[in-house]
């Protein structure tokens, strides 16, 4: 199945949620913020957000320095 990811057609092999997709993605779910939809997801959702055909998911990664 395709969904957009930040922007761009990303296939997964079926429905999953935001937690599996940064797994699969090697990111690091402390050091982002995802948007589902348009909608800002709490991290305590994460394993429980599930990704659909055609959603659209933005991945935000929060980066330190001085």
């Amino acid at each position: 199945m395709n969904i957009v990811l930040n922007g761009e057609t990303y296939k997964t092999a079926g429905p999953l949620t935001i937690g599996r997709l940064l797994f699969h993605l090697d990111i690091d779910r402390r050091r982002v913020a995802v948007e589902h939809n348009m909608n800002v997801i709490k991290k305590s959702n994460y394993d429980s957000t599930i990704v659909h055909r055609d959603d659209a998911i933005e991945v935000v990664n929060f980066i330190g320095g001085g």
